[in-house]
């Protein structure tokens, strides 16, 4: 939905399963128009989609065909689409995801072949008027570890996409931008490494401006709070440097006080499908990092003095969740990138909702459908946009 200094607000569709581009037109029949009636009732003022397309969807749905028949669908639901998440290439519900979310990374050409294709499909659909963009793999997950070759590599593939970006930005006449986005223990982790390696991209190509319109970072609040990063210190760190906010995820992560009895109670967030990264932070303020929550849980000492460290875990959870004796969230990270948002109203169009872990939460989280989830979600951001005078 439209929001105030030309921002627009939608829901990632990646919460709902859908690989194939009919199964994906099924997700938002039967999911997001309910969604979409819970929040605007049966007004037709015109509400934004965060598509979520597999590399297989996105196939399916380029055929010109379907791409029209999605664009009438669009028109008859009054809704519309601004920005794509291009970062899972495959399977992402209902298998192991884990390290595999990263694969192909930005070495591989169907890396950059799927992301052109998605902004094939970005620039006929977008309203005329607002930015589109995509969100993709922070480069690469340092466990493959690339050598410089293979980092050459991938800003090589990155230049290549964004000639592409441009190219049908200029038949389309849209303003379009794809977002690197950073997350725990990837190429691209911390802001800092974002601007050591937008700089390495400028070096490569020196005075070539498409970066600064075509390429940016994909801020997601849980990623930079799991970091321990500072929102406004972090955001104008990026700005400082000429880089792109192409669009900011709004999503909180665990935090926890690893006592006995919440090491115990962790038990219930180790599971299958999704990598849970933690980052510990010791009382002198060191970090240590642990590929997934079961590797930290064996690797520390459960008699350490738990007050003296805190863990935050990459684990999405939703926007509305009170924290507990136990667990508690990075929600403040959110609330400062707002009031960040709220101070500087030209930047950073897109915010999306992106708690896409509703099928693996603990029973507790997850005692509602996802339907009323969602609506939760929106009444909650809804609420702290109005609050700092960033609502509809």
């Amino acid at each position: 939905m439209k929001l105030r200094h030309g921002r627009h607000l939608a829901y990632c569709t990646n919460i709902h399963r859908g690989e194939s581009w009919p199964e994906v037109l099924a997700a938002l029949e039967h999911h997001t128009l309910a969604v979409r009636t819970r929040v605007l009732g049966h007004a037709e003022t015109p509400f934004a989609i965060g598509l979520r397309l597999s590399a297989r969807a996105a196939r399916e749905l380029a055929d010109p065909r379907q791409l029209t028949a999605f664009r009438h669908w669009l028109d008859r639901h009054h809704a519309y689409v601004f920005t794509i998440n291009g970062f899972p290439f495959g399977q992402f519900h209902g298998t192991r995801v884990k390290e595999q979310v990263y694969q192909p990374d930005w070495t591989h050409p169907e890396r950059v072949e799927y992301t052109n294709l998605l902004f094939d499909i970005l620039g006929e659909i977008v309203p005329a008027g607002i930015d589109g963009s995509v969100s993709t793999a922070p480069v690469s997950f340092k466990a493959f570890n690339p050598d410089s070759r293979a980092l050459r590599t991938t800003r090589e593939n990155l230049w290549q996409a964004i000639e592409h970006v441009e190219r049908v930005a200029r038949l389309t006449g849209r303003r379009l931008h794809l977002g690197l986005e950073p997350e725990p223990l990837c190429t691209l982790e911390t802001t800092a490494e974002a601007v050591e390696f937008f700089g390495q991209m400028r070096e490569d190509r020196p005075g070539d401006l498409r970066i600064e319109e075509h390429l940016g970072i994909n801020y997601d609040c849980c990623h930079l709070a799991i970091e321990f990063e500072n929102a406004a210190e972090a955001l104008g760190r990026l700005r400082q440097h000429r880089i792109l906010i192409s669009k900011i995820h709004l999503s909180n992560a665990l935090r926890v006080h690893p006592t006995p009895d919440t090491r115990q109670a962790l038990a219930a967030f180790t599971e299958d499908t999704y990598l849970h990264q933690v980052v510990q932070r010791g009382p002198d303020g060191a970090l240590r990092r642990f590929q997934d929550l079961p590797d930290a849980l064996a690797a520390t000492d459960a008699s350490q003095p738990a007050g003296d460290h805190e863990w935050r875990i990459h684990f999405h959870v939703p926007l509305h969740h009170r924290p507990s004796s136990r667990f508690e969230t990075t929600s403040d990270h959110v609330g400062a990138t707002l009031d960040w948002l709220a101070s500087n109203p030209g930047i950073a169009p897109h915010l999306e909702m992106e708690t896409y872990t509703w099928e693996v939460l603990p029973p507790d989280l997850k005692a509602r459908g996802v339907v009323d989830q969602l609506a939760a979600e929106y009444d909650w951001t809804l609420t702290e946009l109005k609050a700092r005078g960033l609502g509809m």
